[in-house]
């Protein structure tokens, strides 16, 4: 299993641009999660489109393409669409955006372009891929940062015993420890009432946004020592659980919205 978490070294642009600087995204177990879960939810019709496009690759495969592809120059332009910088008691209308624009902006942009249509097939493969990929990561509390710690990158700590950070903690240590694949996992948190269903999708991007926001407090509730393990774990897992099951739910939602026929 693979997980990138990379170096915050490289610090060449602003403080709003910076807030998430590297590889901000659910770690890859965690994106086969809400990719599997999103193939439950697709109408039969949009299934039988998206694997069309896809191609030769699963919901779940294709939902992590969009972090293969950070060593292509040719997506430098997606750099900042991995996350947005909402700070502690602003809207995200009154805080400073990223140049390049983020995760909010690319998703709201790609859905609505997806849904216009009009595309070559490479466009929207990657869009879709994009967007895929995108829901996932805004789900992740941490990738709407607060503009002060690289989205939890630079809250040093230790879990379990070994050396990691915050952002880290909530993109794969905390999924990984459990020790499940991610169809057994997808499997396991696939819980949602028809009720919880329809209110998951009719929230929109920046409901999703805001969300996580809201789990900040939760998030950074860590004690004085910065040991962390088994409590946290177990004072989180049910909300990690949460985000990726809206994740995969949402995703459906969005696909059947704009490839279905209805």
């Amino acid at each position: 299993m693979k997980f990138l978490f990379l170096i915050t070294s490289i610090l060449v642009f602003n403080t709003a641009s910076v807030d998430h600087l590297e590889h901000q995204k659910w770690g890859q177990v965690g994106h086969y999660v809400t990719g599997e879960i999103a193939d439950l939810y697709l109408a039969e019709d949009v299934r039988e489109k998206v694997y069309d496009i896809l191609g030769d690759r699963s919901m779940a495969l294709a939902s992590v393409w969009m972090d293969d592809i950070r060593s292509d120059s040719n997506y430098d332009y997606t750099r900042t669409w991995h996350w947005a910088t909402i700070p502690d008691g602003m809207t995200y209308e009154e805080a400073e955006q990223d140049e390049g624009g983020d995760i909010i902006w690319a998703l709201e942009t790609l859905i609505e372009e997806l849904k216009q249509g009009g595309l070559t097939e490479k466009e929207e493969k990657d869009k879709l891929r994009m967007v895929m990929h995108m829901i996932g990561d805004i789900h992740q509390p941490l990738h709407v940062g607060n503009g002060e710690d690289l989205g939890g990158n630079q809250v040093r700590l230790q879990w379990m015993g070994d050396n990691s950070n915050l952002h880290r903690v909530w993109d794969s240590d905390i999924i990984n420890s459990i020790q499940m694949s991610y169809t057994e996992l997808a499997w396991e948190i696939d819980t949602a009432t028809d009720e919880q269903v329809q209110e998951w999708q009719s929230a929109t991007v920046r409901d999703w946004a805001y969300e996580s926001v809201s789990y900040r407090d939760r998030v950074y509730d860590l004690p004085d020592d910065m040991r962390i393990g088994y409590e946290y774990r177990f004072h989180n897992r049910d909300l990690v659980f949460k985000r990726l099951l809206q994740a995969g739910i949402r995703m459906a939602g969005v696909l059947n919205e704009i490839y279905g026929t209805e």
